[in-house]
C-alpha cells in the first residue's frame, strides 16, 4: 500500500499533466542513467590520470566512448526497426551494467579503450548514447503539442538536476579515502561499480515498459516526405555536436585540472552548481517557446551561452573563469528540449524514430574526433583553443540555423 503510494506521489513529481503513464518508466531511467553519467564525467579525466595515462590518452578515450556511441546508433538506424524499443533499451541497460564493472576491474590502455568503444559511458554534457533516440520515440508517443514539449523539458529537467546531484557526488572517493582506508584509486573504482548497478537498476525500469510500439510493421523507408528536412538539419547538428565534442565535462574538467589546478572535489561542487543552472533553464525554455516558437528559443539563447564560454577561455583568473562557466550552464541547456520537440514536430509520427535516430548519429559522429584534438591543443599547452574554438563554432552553427528554417512553419499537432 505504502509502495503505492510511493509511486503515485513520485509519477505526480516527475510527470507533466496531459502525459500518458507510460513515460514514467523513461523519466526515473533518465535520473538514473543522469546521475551516473554526472559523476562519471568528472572522475573519468581523475581516473585515468590516476592509471597513469596523459592528456592525450585521456582525449583518446573520450573519442572511443564517442565512436561507439555513434557506431551504435548507425546500427539503431539501419536495422533496429527489426527489434521493438522495448527491447533495445533492454539490451543497451544491459550494456550499461557490463560497462562500469568493466572499467572498474581493468586498468591497461586497450582494453579500457575496447571497453569505451562498445559501451555506455557519456563523457559529455549532453547525452549521445543509443538510449536518447529509443527514449525520445517513446515519449513522443506519450503526449502531444505542448504538452510533448513540456514533456522533454522535464526530460531534459530531470537529466540536468540528477547529472548535477551526480557531479557533486564525484567528490565521495576523496572524502572516503582518508578514513576508510581506500586508496582514492580504489574509491574511483567503487564509483564504476556504482555505475553498473545503476545500469541494472535502468534495466528492471525498462521491464516495466509496454511491448506496444507506434508501428505494427517495420518501416521499409525508415524516412519519407520530411528527409530533406532531416538531412538539412542534421548536417547543421553536426556543427553544434563537433563544436560540443571539444568540451565535453571530462576534457572540461581536465581544462580546470591543467590551468586552475582544481581539486576532484571543487571540480564536483562547480559542475553540481553548473547543472543547477542548466536544470532551472530547462523549466523556462517550454515557457519561452510558447512565446517566441521553438527555433528563436534555440538561437537567442544559446549565443550569448557560446559568448560567455569564449570569454572563459581568456579570463585573468580562476572566480571570473568559472562565473562566465556558470553563467553559460543558465543558458546553453535551454536549446536541448526545445530542439527535441523542434525534431519531433517538423517530421510524421512515423518518421519520429528515424528522425531522431538520424540527427543523433549525425551529431555522434562529428563529434568523434573532437576529444582527441582537445587532448592533443591541452598535451601542447594551448590551453585556451578549445573553448575558444568551441564557442565560435557554435554561434556559427546558430546563426545558420536561423538563416535555413525561420521560414519553415511547424505543423500543429
Amino acid at each position: 500500500m505504502k509502495a503505492g503510494v510511493g509511486h503515485r506521489i513520485l509519477t505526480r513529481l516527475l510527470m507533466p499533466a496531459g502525459v500518458a503513464e507510460t513515460a514514467f518508466p523513461l523519466l526515473a531511467a533518465r535520473a538514473l542513467r543522469a546521475f551516473g553519467d554526472g559523476y562519471v564525467a568528472v572522475l573519468l579525466p581523475a581516473y585515468l590520470l590516476a592509471l597513469g595515462f596523459d592528456q592525450l590518452d585521456v582525449g583518446f578515450l573520450n573519442t572511443a566512448t564517442l565512436a561507439g556511441s555513434a557506431l551504435a546508433m548507425l546500427g539503431l538506424g539501419a536495422i533496429g526497426y527489426r527489434w521493438t524499443t522495448r527491447w533495445l533499451l533492454l539490451f543497451a541497460a544491459l550494456l550499461m551494467a557490463i560497462t562500469g564493472f568493466s572499467f572498474a576491474s581493468v586498468s591497461s590502455f586497450w582494453p579500457l579503450f575496447v571497453v569505451a568503444f562498445v559501451g555506455t559511458l557519456n563523457p559529455g554534457s549532453a547525452d549521445v548514447s543509443v538510449f536518447l533516440p529509443l527514449e525520445h520515440a517513446r515519449l513522443a508517443q506519450a503526449a502531444s503539442g505542448n504538452a510533448r514539449t513540456t514533456l522533454f523539458a522535464r526530460y531534459s529537467l530531470i537529466g540536468s538536476l540528477s547529472a548535477a546531484v551526480g557531479a557533486l557526488a564525484a567528490g565521495i572517493p576523496s572524502w572516503l579515502a582518508p578514513w576508510s582506508g581506500l586508496s582514492l584509486i580504489d574509491g574511483l573504482r567503487a564509483m564504476f561499480v556504482l555505475y553498473g548497478l545503476l545500469g541494472g537498476s535502468v534495466w528492471l525500469l525498462y521491464r516495466t515498459l509496454p511491448a506496444i510500439e507506434i508501428q505494427t510493421a517495420p518501416l521499409q523507408q525508415p524516412l519519407g516526405p520530411s528527409r530533406s528536412i532531416v538531412f538539412k538539419l542534421a548536417m547543421l547538428f553536426s556543427i553544434d555536436a563537433f563544436a560540443g565534442g571539444l568540451l565535453g565535462n571530462s576534457l572540461l574538467t581536465l581544462w580546470l585540472f591543467a590551468r586552475f589546478g582544481l581539486s576532484l572535489g571543487q571540480a564536483g561542487t562547480f559542475f553540481f552548481c553548473a547543472g543547477l543552472l542548466s536544470a532551472g533553464s530547462q523549466l523556462a525554455a517550454p515557457v519561452i517557446a510558447r512565446r517566441i516558437g521553438l527555433l528563436n528559443t534555440m538561437v537567442f539563447t544559446h549565443i550569448p551561452a557560446n559568448v560567455c564560454l569564449i570569454f572563459a577561455a581568456i579570463a585573468p583568473n580562476l572566480e571570473v573563469a568559472l562565473a562566465l562557466l556558470l553563467v553559460r550552464s543558465a543558458l546553453s541547456q535551454m536549446d536541448v528540449p526545445t530542439r527535441t520537440a523542434y525534431v519531433m514536430a517538423v517530421v510524421t509520427p512515423a518518421e519520429r524514430t528515424a528522425a531522431a535516430s538520424f540527427t543523433a548519429v549525425s551529431r555522434s559522429l562529428a563529434s568523434i574526433a573532437s576529444p582527441t584534438l582537445t587532448g592533443a591543443l591541452l598535451a601542447s599547452g594551448l590551453l585556451s583553443a578549445p573553448l575558444i574554438a568551441c564557442g565560435a563554432l557554435k554561434i556559427a552553427y546558430d546563426l545558420a540555423l536561423l538563416i535555413s528554417f525561420r521560414r519553415l512553419n511547424v505543423p500543429p499537432d
